[in-house]
């Protein structure tokens, strides 16, 4: 096996890699991937970033990384690692710009051959109603002051107390659509602008909307729990935090690399800047994250009600006809505090993931009642022209990664490696050949998003279920893609 990136790797059976600890790392890493995968990993820097997470004070077991893994920003995209609530860190690099970018499902009564007619029209409203691309805004949405903070405190259930949905799709959504210990008033007076006329617009790069069909079901059980059957029309929502996000993570770079010199913390790499989670620094990071993670979940809740308006208002069916009711609404990147088990005692520790999901068991508590025999769901969408996946969480999963998993295919390409590739061909044309309309803002999102720029989903997934770390139910295939 060539090693361009010098790194030691340890097979340890098909889909487990262990990364020795050697020089500052305080821990070993380990990698979920098969062994293709890996060959491709040792092209590039991201094994290196999972060594440089093993570096940071107070991790708590392994450096993880998911089969969707690929360099990032600090962390590496796919990475997963916990720190230990009185000794350790928490790093904007284990969360990332997008903070709380995450995917939702919501699932209906139609199948396929209902839409046949009515997807064209359907596309084209929901492009017109939902806005997404670089700087998108609703003009008559527009959040300041008092309701502003209101929001970023109380995320989804802001929107349902304003009419964006109900009080059930609350028990769907991870956390209960609410971060807790969100002050707005650790958030400086540009992150507040950003997030004024934000509310309710999917932005660009890998965001999107789609409607998507039932195509395969794998678990029957688990797919009759969710509420899932053949043929059946779903709807996937991905989009996250925004400006107000970004403008977070940005605004406490700065702060943090001040910190970690005035803590003595040696860091691998500056991008993993990092302060204790028991310092004024670290406590006002997670304190302005969750404002941010709140951001996204009232953004998607509310994307969610003029999704159901677009269908109920193209299709002419009410809402007891159409039964969109929501399955599951999970984060992508996170740190929160939650309690685990390590070698046979409960520890609260602080979980990063960054571009990784949450897939807790079945009975957890956080479980919630609908799913508690089977599982939390876990979506993961794959790319614009293929399919995506759900899944649920795992025992095993609980155990080994902290109740974590991967979040989607993974890029394989950069963006600009994407645009060369795409460069003289006609994506719109070769998607609705394969019968899946799209519609987007710019022609530059739809070329750094063509499937050759991710891995294959399917791959991805087949590693998580060998691994135990989540178990497939079922399979999407796109009709029509809304991106930015």
């Amino acid at each position: 096996m060539t090693n361009h990136s010098k790194i030691r790797v340890e097979q340890i059976d098909p889909c487990r890699w262990r990364i020795p600890r050697h020089g500052a790392m305080r821990t070993d890493g380990l990698v979920f991937a098969s062994a293709a995968m890996i060959e491709t990993l040792h092209q590039e820097q991201a094994l290196q970033q999972v060594c440089n997470v093993a570096t940071l004070p107070g991790i708590v077991g392994s450096a993880m990384a998911m089969p969707d893994i690929h360099w990032g920003y600090g962390f590496p995209i796919g990475g997963v690692a916990a720190f230990d609530e009185n000794e350790g860190v928490v790093s904007p690099g284990g969360v990332g710009y997008d903070i709380n970018c995450g995917v939702r499902l919501l699932r209906t009564n139609l199948e396929k051959p209902e839409l046949e007619t009515d997807l064209g029209r359907l596309a084209d409203a929901l492009f017109q109603n939902i806005p997404s691309g670089v700087g998108s805004h609703r003009n008559d949405l527009r959040l300041t002051g008092a309701e502003q903070k209101r929001m970023l405190r109380d995320g989804a259930g802001w929107a349902v107390q304003n009419g964006f949905g109900t009080i059930n799709d609350l028990d769907h959504i991870e956390e209960l659509g609410r971060i807790d210990d969100a002050d707005p008033d650790r958030l400086s007076k540009r992150a507040l602008e950003r997030g004024q006329d934000q509310i309710g617009t999917l932005g660009s790069g890998n965001h999107f909307l789609e409607i998507d069909v039932v195509e395969v079901i794998h678990d029957e059980k688990a797919a009759t729990a969710l509420g899932l059957f053949p043929q059946q029309v779903v709807v996937s929502i991905h989009t996250g935090s925004r400006g107000l996000g970004y403008q977070v993570c940005a605004d406490n770079l700065k702060t943090m690399l001040d910190a970690s010199r005035r803590y003595g913390i040696t860091l691998a790499d500056r991008q993993l800047c990092c302060a204790p989670l028991t310092s004024p620094e670290g406590q006002g990071y997670l304190a302005a994250m969750a404002c941010a993670a709140n951001f996204a979940f009232a953004n998607r809740q509310v994307i969610t009600a003029w999704v159901r308006e677009t269908f109920e208002q193209i299709l002419r069916k009410g809402p007891a006809d159409l039964r969109m009711s929501l399955i599951y609404d999970v984060c992508h990147n996170i740190a929160k505090y939650e309690t685990h088990e390590i070698d046979g005692k409960e520890r609260r520790l602080c979980v990063h993931r960054k571009g990784a999901t949450r897939a807790f068991p079945p009975h957890h508590p956080k479980t919630p009642d609908a799913f508690k025999t089977v599982g939390q769901p876990v979506l993961i969408p794959g790319d614009m022209g293929r399919y995506s996946y759900i899944l649920v969480g795992t025992e095993t999963a609980f155990k080994e990664t902290y109740g974590s998993t991967c979040h989607g295919a993974g890029r394989l390409l950069s963006r600009q490696a994407a645009k060369k590739q795409a460069r003289g061909r006609d994506i719109f044309d070769e998607l609705a050949k394969k019968g899946i309309i799209l519609r987007a803002a710019g022609r530059g999102t739809v070329a750094e998003e063509i499937s050759e720029a991710y891995k294959d989903v399917q791959d991805v997934v087949g590693v998580v279920e060998q691994a135990g770390i989540g178990k497939i139910v079922a399979r999407l295939k796109p009709l029509a893609v809304i991106k930015g």
